[in-house]
Parts: C-alpha cells; structure tokens; sequence
C-alpha cells in the first residue's frame, strides 16, 4: 500500500518529534509508518523499521487475531488495550495502546499510539499481591460527586463484583451487628470522628468473617470532602483471641492451680483456683515473684530449674505448696516450657495430693504388717513354683539342664503379653510345644490355638487357608470358606515353618500383623484380634538377603525371637528324656519296660542326635517294638556312633555335615535336585552324583516329602 497522501500532509517532521511512539498499519498487518521516537524505542532504523509488519513488534498476535482486531477497530472506531512489544534485540515491555481507524480514497489504516507501562504495571502488581497477603482492602468515598472506588481485595472479602456494591448502604446487609456499623458510618460522615473497630459478617459467598473496619475523613477548610478506609480479613486473629479466652475460662474452672512464670522468677498469670486455695488475694498477686511464694526456693535453685525446664522442655515434680498462712500440702507439679512472643514462660500446674499422700502412708502400713509373712511364704513356696514352672505352666516339655532353663524363662516371660514371638530352631527340637506352652500361659488360653504348617499348604492355595474365601472367588470355590485367621480371633495362630509362605502372599500377612484387619478372598475386609506365634529352621536373615522373604515382615515377626536349642547342646535331658518316650510308648505296646540301661544311656549321649528330640523318640518307640523285658538295654535299634561322636566343642561328622547341608539347599530349592535352579546346580554337582549321595546319607524320602 502506498503511504497516503494526508500522511504527507500531516507533516511527517512533526510527528517523528513528538514525545509519543505512533506507528500506522495496513489490513495485512505492514508497518507502513513508524515515527522516530518508536524507532528509538524500538532499537530499528527508520529503514530497517519498513520491512516490519505487526507480528515481530507484537509477537504474542497471529494472523487470526490480527484481522479480529482491525474488524474491532474499524467498528469501534477507537480501542484501547494492553500488549507486549518486542525490541530488535528480544526484549520484551508492557505497553498500553491507543488504536484508532483512519480511511482516506478507499486506502485504510491504523494509527496507534503507544506508551511503555512496565514500571506502573509491575509496581500494581506488587501492590495487589501485598494485599492479598495481609488480606486488607481499601476503599476512598467522594463526597463531592458521591463516587466511590475499592480495590480488588475489598470486593473479595465481602463476595461482591464492583464498587458501587461496597457503599455503606449496600455492606449494613453484611454485618452481624448493622447498628454498630451504620452508627460508625453515620459518625465518620457527619462528624468527621474516625473509626477502627473489629465486626463479623457473613458474606455474599456465606462465608463468616471478622473484618478490622476502619475509616478516615479528608477535610477541606473544615469541610469533610473524601472517606477513605481499609477492610482486612483478621478472622485468624480474633478465632485465637477468642480461644484464648475460653482456654483462660476453663483454667479459671479447674481445682488445679495454675502458674505462668517468666525467666526472672516473676509471676506473668495465675488460674482463680491460686486464690482459693492459697489464701492469697488478686491484689497480693500481683508483681508478686517465686521467692515471695515460697521460702525454700532461692536464686540459684530457680535458675537451674528453669535450665532444666528448657531442656526436657516437661516433667513432673513433687512439692509442697504454701499457704497465706504458712501450712503446707503436698502437689503434683507438672512444668512446661512454653515459648511466647520471644521469651520462655514456665507453666506449673499444681494438683494437691493430700488426699493420694494419705492413702500411700495407709497402705503402706498395711504392707508393713504383712511383710514378714509376704517373706516367710515367699521361701514357703519357692520349690512349689519352680515345680509348676516345669511340669504344670509347660505341659509336655521335659527339661532339667541349665541351658534349656532359659529358653523356658523366655518364654515365661512374653506368654503373658500381646507380643509377636518368633521361634527358630533345627527340625525335631520341639518349637511346636514351645508354642502350646505360650498360648497355655497367656491371657488367650481359652481361646483357640491354630496350628498352621505352612510347609504343608500348596502354594496356590496358601491365601485360601490362611485368609479364607467367598464362594466363586476362583475355579472350584464351590461355598464359602473360613480362613485359619478368622478361625483364630480371640486366640493364637501358630506358624510354623514361616520361611515357606510365598513372597507375594507376604504383604497381606504383614498387614495383619500391622493393622489387624485382612481381605478374605473374594470378599470384604476383616478386622481379626489374634495373637501370631511363628517358627522356623530356616535362616529368614539370610532369605532376606536372597529376596525370598521381605524384610519389614521378617522385622515385624521378629519382636521376641526365641532360639530352641538343639538336642546335642542340652545333653543332660537326654535320660530324662529317653525315660520319659520309655513310659510313654511302654503304656501304648503293652510292654513291661520300667527303666533304661545305664549302658544305653551311655550310648545316647555319645551320639550327636541331628534329628533332634524328634530323632530320640523315634529310637525309643523303636526299641519298645523290638525288645523286650523290665529294662531297655543296647540294641540293634541303636544307631551307629562312630565317625558321629559328638564332642564338646559341639563339631560333627563330616557325612554329618554333608547331610545337613544338602538338607538346607533342598529346602532353598523347595526339593527340586536337577535342572536349572536346582540343587545339583547349586553344589555344582552331577544330578545323578548328589541322587547317589542323598541315598547314602539317608535323606532321599525327606527330598521326596519336600518336593511335595
């Protein structure tokens, strides 16, 4: 477009030395005309600046805006708006627009004229963000033409959209107290009195406030000509003040008596209750300090006091507390650190004990009285109690050594509690009696023992068993099933062999440990009260490592672990124990037996027994079969000792090891010998090589009973 010709007539001098930016743009967007000034400002040439069109000025406009705003200006015929300019270099400004039509023989264009408002822009910015953090708005009243303008920030608070609805007469509505308001109002504006005062309201959005109001008349020549005032939001203030005077009503309703003391020793608040009960009036309390109060307390004392007081920050005391009168009483003091507005403040609450002190000296005469004879029966009954701490308290468990003596203390002294235990040991030493002997010595004992052996559940079925099942829940689920959990509420749930529980089912017995609540199969949630006893041979530290079992439950299980001794490290229950399966096994074959050999005795203790009481028992009901008589003597059923003696630093055969060991990796790979991730794999051996082995030590059927 050629540049028109009452452009020319407008004298272009003039308008390149004008202070204002002005530039002209055709309906495709051309900068057909920019004055010096806006070239300056812009960092072009008046040469570089005829090659630009609106885009690279105003980078944030496209096309489609572009021919939006020329329909819009043209219409309007002059628009005002706010934009971003770009400079040659990439800098970006805040600038305010004033556009106007302009068309001369069919050729159209618009003038605009620009001015730079980043400064005033960033500046309302900071403003309209100061009041929002301190939630205060102000408003200025005209009373020369009865206008009335308010910041974003006072609509906000009462929920209204423009000025004109924050004129006095539309706000009395709002308040709770409209009286109070207009009486301000009406003082400020006839009277010229300011106000500043604190009111509710509730406002166009229902939302209840306490608004700080406050007013300001402008006089001129003694006239009042403008209000202007500020509404802030201090509803978080007056919610604390008011507390506080409830919180202070109900310290001034307790018995206690309570003290607020500063560092000095110097009395900061007292409860109604210190009056009462001190003899002391409002009066004589005040500047009143902890040496006037109590004699026995000097400087120094109440120094340390308050040191302590800053580093334990509470703690209870006993003292004694005086009266106007001089008598004491015994207190429970407790002492708090509180810290307030910049300083540490000692709470003392004082709780007369008089009556507690009393009946202490009460019982303790009593206690005094029965004493000796509390002692005489005490030694009376000592042998009684550690018979029924043997025989009757764990029924089954035959023990006289000193070692075994303190797996049974153990579990004397958790089988009262709620607590977690966790039982390991070798395989035949017992840990399904040491659980009987904790449910039958907790408060559960009339309650349910479940007995879960967990080596013994197929693995697709293991959540089934333990946690039960609604009917259809997964293919055969023909009714519903109650899980050993459910079974178990109340009472306890034994574990045993721990280690076998499938990882993935082992988050959902950890939230029974933690939450006491489970899923049933198909079902809902189950909230359980059951007390968990688990056992194992198997090291869970090391399948931790290996990720077979998870940590957070081998730790949640691990509360009170409890190690059952082997066989061969409590040798001196062995002829307890060999007469003991004797008797038993003599009354179920109908034999005559009365006694074991000495020889035979003899012969048990040198042997190493890697089966454990499990392995002795089954010697005995053996022997019992085969021979016959009053007295058990050596015989065939004995099991060879050689190359398996033990000795006292507690070594075993090779072979011995050998099966031990075999036995432990079988259990890792669950019995599977050959193939990949089998045993044989892991002793690097020939698969048919370790079936060779096995057979020799004795172990094949106990692979085959793994495996299934």
């Amino acid at each position: 477009m050629d540049l028109p010709e009452f452009l020319f007539e407008a004298k272009e001098w003039q308008l390149d030395h004008l202070p204002y930016e002005i530039m002209w743009i055709d309906q495709a967007g051309r900068l057909v005309y920019l004055n010096q000034t806006l070239c300056d400002k812009l960092g072009y040439t008046k040469k570089e600046a005829t090659s630009l069109n609106i885009y690279d000025v105003n980078p944030r406009t496209t096309e489609e805006q572009w021919q939006k705003h020329w329909d819009e200006v043209q219409s309007e015929g002059t628009v005002n708006f706010k934009t971003v300019h770009k400079k040659k270099d990439g800098f970006l400004y805040e600038v305010e627009v004033f556009a106007q039509f302009f068309s001369n023989n069919r050729k159209s264009a618009l003038c605009a004229i620009v001015k730079e408002i980043t400064d005033s822009s960033f500046y309302k910015r900071v403003l309209d963000q100061a009041e929002l953090l301190v939630k205060v708005g102000g408003w200025k009243l005209n009373l020369q033409d009865n206008s009335i303008i308010a910041t974003d920030q006072t609509l906000q608070l009462f929920g209204v959209e423009q000025s004109e609805d924050i004129r006095p007469i539309n706000l009395i509505r709002f308040f709770k107290d409209p009286d109070r308001f207009q009486e301000l109002i009406s003082n400020v504006l006839v009277k010229g009195e300011p106000f500043d005062e604190i009111l509710e309201i509730s406002n166009a959005k229902s939302e209840k406030k306490w608004l700080r109001c406050a007013g300001q008349p402008v006089m001129v020549k003694d006239k009042i000509n403008k209000v202007v005032g500020v509404y802030q939001d201090v509803t978080e203030q007056q919610e604390n003040t008011l507390s506080l005077y409830l919180y202070k009503e109900i310290i001034n309703q307790s018995n206690d008596i309570v003290f607020i003391w500063d560092e000095e020793g110097r009395l900061q608040d007292f409860s109604k209750s210190a009056i009462q009960q001190l003899g002391f009036s409002e009066e004589e309390f005040q500047n009143v300090t902890i040496y006037d109060l109590d004699d026995d307390i000097d400087q120094a004392w109440w120094f340390q006091h308050f040191e302590d007081i800053k580093k334990r920050r509470h703690f209870r005391m006993e003292w004694k507390a005086t009266r106007k009168d001089g008598s004491q009483f015994p207190v429970d003091i407790s002492v708090n650190l509180i810290r307030y507005q910049g300083q540490n403040l000692n709470c003392a609450i004082l709780r007369d004990i008089s009556d507690r002190k009393q009946h202490e000296a009460d019982l303790r005469n009593a206690f005094d009285e029965i004493q000796t004879l509390k002692n005489r029966l005490e030694k009376e009954n000592e042998y009684l109690q550690e018979r029924i701490l043997s025989e009757s308290n764990f029924e089954n468990i035959v023990c006289q050594s000193d070692s075994y003596a303190k797996v049974l203390k153990q579990v004397e002294q958790v089988a009262p509690t709620e607590t977690t235990v966790l039982i390991t040991g070798e395989s035949g030493t017992g840990k399904e009696l040491l659980a009987n002997a904790l449910h039958q010595n907790s408060q559960r004992k009339d309650h349910a023992l479940i007995k879960v052996n967990c080596a013994t559940i197929p693995k697709e079925l293991f959540e089934s068993e333990l946690f039960g099942h609604k009917k259809g829940s997964f293919t055969g689920a023909f009714s519903d099933k109650e899980g050993k959990f459910t079974l178990a509420n109340g009472g306890t749930i034994f574990l045993d062999e721990i280690g076998e529980v499938p990882v993935e089912l082992q988050a959902k017995l950890l939230r029974v440990l933690q939450e006491g609540e489970f899923d049933v199969l198909g079902g809902k949630t189950v909230k359980v009260n059951v007390r968990i006893i688990a056992a194992t041979n198997r090291k869970l530290e090391q399948m931790v490592g290996e990720g077979t079992f998870r940590e957070d439950l081998y730790y949640r299980l691990n509360v009170f672990p409890i190690h059952n001794i082997p066989l061969r490290e409590r040798k001196e229950d062995i002829p307890l124990l060999a007469e003991f399966f004797l008797e038993k096994y003599t009354a179920k074959a109908g034999k005559a037996f009365k006694r074991v050999s000495k020889k035979t005795i003899d012969a048990l203790m040198k042997y190493s027994f890697p089966g454990n009481i499990r392995e002795l028992e089954n010697l005995i009901e053996r022997a019992v079969i085969i021979e016959d008589g009053t007295t058990l003597y050596p015989g065939a059923w004995l099991p060879e000792t050689k190359g398996a003696k033990a000795k006292d630093d507690g070594l075993v055969s090779f072979e011995a090891m050998q099966r031990d060991y075999i036995l432990r990796v079988l259990g890792t790979t669950k019995g599977k010998v050959s193939g990949a991730g089998g045993a044989a794999e892991i002793l690097q051996m020939n698969y048919k090589t370790l079936f060779a082995k096995m057979k020799k030590l004795g172990i094949e059927k106990k692979m085959l009973a793994v495996r299934k």
